[in-house]
């Protein structure tokens, strides 16, 4: 109590010395004595104003141009090379637009700066300048924004018949991967069954389930259309993969997806970045909580050829635990369909995988 008493007297000391200050202020303007002081910091911020300008843009190019690969890692995806031309249209309209702004902000600053006896000119309004303003950032944004609806409409569309299919379930802190068996479709699952060993959650009383198997890490064949099915176990993750320009949210009960083609085996771009242990990772960049900094997994893209010789070696989850099976039959559990099973035809190298199964 003694504290805040003490905290109290000096604020209303302040006011007081403000407040009168204040009235000597007035005294003065009524007396007519009173020379308003402007001094040289007037002009000093004035001229640091243009500094400030100068040296802000120069440290942004520099720290744009010496961070440029960092920001931008190499494209291996059809889509990649549209998102990021759409991308750049946009950072250098928007670019043109936050130089000029800032270039006359700064500028303007300096140059009205106070002087003795100047006035401000008052002007109210213009009608011509109105519509150009408005109309033109109109155009403008209305092309950009049809632009990427478009570009969103193809990757959000029905993927091609051929495509490879596979599920990535995130889950704190890691991704778990589901490929279909020979029959092309990936079968459903039940969040209820879910236990340390059955991690997706398969019934293994539906036949449709029986021979999707899962890896760890993802596979997929280059120049193929790969569709992923996503979702999320617990709380909101997201795949990201920066290289494939793929980016969506896993969402808890909500699925998920997105599809595209990938250009570049793992082999050539190890060769085109130089560096022998580059992999492709599929990261999440959600908080999703203490352990996100380590949530990350990988993507190897093959060959048609080797990725049908991959998929030819993998053995289902049931083929793998046949204790699971056995007490999946025991149990004579009910098939509870939680996500339905995909229905797309298998694409040509999931085929070969088939066959050779």
């Amino acid at each position: 109590m003694i504290a805040l008493g003490i905290l109290l007297a000096l604020v209303l000391l302040l006011v007081v010395f403000g407040l009168l200050f204040r009235l000597q202020i007035l005294t003065s303007i009524f007396s007519g004595s009173y020379v308003r002081q402007i001094g040289l910091s007037n002009r000093v911020n004035a001229i640091l104003m243009l500094v400030f300008m100068v040296v802000g843009m120069a440290a942004f190019a520099y720290s744009f141009i010496a961070n440029f690969d960092k920001m931008n890692p190499p494209i291996a995806s059809v889509h990649g090379l549209h998102t990021e031309r759409m991308f750049w249209i946009t950072m250098i309209i928007i670019g043109i637009v936050f130089v000029l702004t800032q270039v006359a902000l700064f500028v303007y600053s300096y140059k009205y700066q106070y002087r003795e006896g100047r006035r401000a000119f008052f002007y109210s309004h213009n009608n011509k300048i109105e519509v150009i303003w408005t109309v033109i950032p109109a155009i403008v944004m209305a092309g950009l924004v049809f632009g990427g609806w478009k570009e969103w409409t193809n990757i959000m569309g029905p993927a091609p018949a051929n495509s490879v299919e596979l599920e990535i379930m995130g889950k704190q802190f890691n991704f778990l991967v589901r490929y279909p068996g020979r029959d092309g479709k990936l079968g459903p699952i039940n969040y209820r069954l879910i236990d340390a060993t059955n991690e997706f959650g398969f019934n293994l009383n539906d036949q449709r389930s029986l021979d999707d198997f899962t890896a760890g890490e993802v596979h997929v064949p280059k120049g193929v259309p790969v569709l992923l099915h996503i979702r999320s176990r617990d709380v909101l993750h997201a795949v990201y993969s920066p290289h494939f320009r793929v980016q969506m949210y896993a969402v808890p009960g909500m699925p998920t997806k997105f599809w595209f083609i990938p250009t570049k085996t793992t082999d050539e771009m190890r060769a085109q970045t130089g560096n022998p242990n580059f992999n492709y990772e599929i990261a999440c960049n959600q908080i999703c909580g203490r352990g996100h900094f380590a949530m990350k997994s990988t993507i190897i893209v093959e060959e048609p050829d080797d990725y049908v010789a991959w998929y030819a070696q993998q053995k289902s989850f049931a083929e793998q635990n046949p204790d699971v099976l056995a007490a999946f039959k025991n149990k004579k559990t009910p098939v509870i369909e939680e996500v339905p099973a995909a229905t797309t035809a298998a694409p040509a190298a999931t085929e070969k995988a088939q066959a050779a199964l």
